[in-house]
């Protein structure tokens, strides 16, 4: 087995370059005494908090992960960044919070009615830019090889693709339609590509970044492995033999990636982290509230596990809030790599927690969408949209989400008695946000509304504020849009 001390070092970055949490600006890093660690980063698209087995989930079956589970570290708080796609990957691939990349959503962020809109919302960036300095690029700088093979969908308006960022790259764009009836969501072949990367690369240290399309709609999945769920009973939890089958073949193709590095004796050496970029869509999220494109926890709450031999210890649990952002300080701080010196990075360094502490000393985590996500969640707040502009911020156990439209046109604090522009929960006594504490929880709200609207001022974060000529509170647009995802 590897053998690994772990020493907590101050790695050597300025102060400046992580400037949104004390534990960001004095990031600790393991300091293993062997070879800079391999990385293998699996990213799943809408998979739920409680889809897997190892979440939970009794009808879905998902053995190679649970194995990694076993074998890891699984993360019981772990946040996207964003509620859907797009902003998300640019969150994890850039290490920043959707102010400062402004990607916001999948094509705008005006989607739907637009005579129910109240603001105007903040124009999107379809992705980031060529010159970004991030992640691959960062890892490039302390001798990684980088690979991709899956989706990027960062290459809208503003953006650029994989190729400017990785040195081997496999991607079919948006489309896995026309595949083999046994690969249909290209599962397999992002299984192969990683497969010939790392044993490209075995004498080397590599990142592999493998993000799925499954389990994003359309639900596909080889004839065998749909049928087998169809014919399974199904549990008390919420569940779907298309969605069992799409995530069962995901699953299997993530164990021949991990069979890979057992056969060619990688494993002990290499980080393996999986992941969602969103929260689930296809069917009920409860006990959380919401879906993807929302900012409830049904909206942003993903599986998160940790397999890194020597550092985490198997079968742990880690309860302590994180965010896709923090990969980017983690992987720089555990490979030595250089970081940006023309911008900030949001992140924390999680490494202290892959080896057994308890908390980061950081203040809080932060979301920001100022837009309209059309087509409503289960208990939102909204007939028409998944969300209306909102900044949220996660404060220990609190959470707060302050709404723009109520507060810019609605008397703002003065008002908020009556205008609605706050919700405030308890997470730990209410993880599904049924009871809003705004009302009763005065000091608590106000504490909370002070240090989101500082993050908004210091980022800063452009707020919607200009009232939309075309709002129109009588208007025909009574119910949803056709929908992007």
């Amino acid at each position: 087995m590897l053998r690994i001390v772990v020493s907590l070092l101050v790695v050597c970055c300025s102060a400046a370059m992580l400037p949104e949490s004390s534990a960001a600006e004095k990031p600790n890093a393991v300091k293993p005494n062997v070879e800079k660690p391999n990385i293998v980063l699996i990213f799943a698209d809408d998979l739920g908090w409680q889809e897997c087995g190892f979440t939970g989930s009794d009808f879905n079956e998902t053995p190679h992960l649970d194995r990694l589970a076993k074998q890891g570290m699984v993360f019981t708080q772990a946040y996207a960044a964003a509620g859907n796609c797009a902003p998300s990957r640019a969150c994890l691939i850039s290490g920043q919070y959707t102010p400062r990349h402004g990607v916001y959503a999948v094509g705008s962020t005006d989607r739907g009615p637009a005579e129910r809109m109240r603001l105007v919302p903040i124009k999107n960036r379809g992705g980031l830019a060529a010159n970004e300095f991030t992640l691959p690029k960062a890892l490039k700088s302390a001798g990684y090889t980088t690979g991709m093979f899956g989706k990027w969908h960062l290459d809208g308006p503003g953006g650029s693709k994989p190729q400017d960022h990785f040195d081997v790259v496999q991607v079919d764009g948006h489309s896995w339609k026309g595949r083999d009836e046994q690969d249909p969501k290209g599962a397999f072949s992002i299984a192969a590509a990683a497969c010939e990367f790392i044993e490209a690369n075995r004498g080397r240290p590599f990142f592999a970044y493998l993000p799925h399309y499954a389990i994003h709609s359309g639900l596909q999945s080889r004839p065998a492995t749909l049928e087998k769920f169809k014919q399974k009973t199904p549990g008390k939890l919420p569940s779907d033999p298309a969605v069992a089958a799409c995530l069962a073949d995901m699953d299997e193709s993530i164990g021949i990636v991990l069979k890979k590095l057992d056969d060619l004796g990688l494993s002990e050496s290499t980080l393996v982290v999986f992941t969602s970029d969103n929260g689930g869509t296809h069917v009920s999220q409860e006990p959380l509230r919401g879906k993807k494109g929302c900012y409830y926890e049904g909206g942003i709450r993903e599986p998160m596990i940790v397999r890194w031999p020597g550092v985490t210890s198997a079968g742990t649990k880690c309860d302590v809030p994180v965010i896709n952002v923090d990969f980017y300080a983690t992987f720089a701080a555990v490979t030595g790599a250089k970081l940006p010196t023309d911008r900030p990075l949001d992140g924390a360094n999680l490494a202290p927690l892959f080896a057994g502490e308890k908390r980061l000393d950081r203040p809080a985590i932060f979301w920001h969408f100022p837009g309209y996500l059309d087509g409503p969640v289960p208990r939102g707040r909204d007939p028409l949209f998944r969300t209306r502009p909102v900044s949220v911020i996660r404060k220990g156990d609190w959470k707060l989400h302050l709404y723009h439209e109520e507060w810019q046109l609605d008397g703002g604090r003065a008002k908020l008695a009556d205008n609605n522009a706050v919700e405030l929960y308890q997470l730990t006594a209410d993880p599904g946000e049924h009871h809003n504490l705004a009302a009763s929880e005065t000091q608590r709200r106000d504490e909370l509304v002070d240090d989101l609207l500082a993050w908004i001022k210091r980022v800063p974060a452009p707020l919607p504020s200009d009232p939309n000529p075309r709002w129109d509170p009588n208007g025909k647009s009574n119910k949803p849009g056709k929908k992007k995802k």
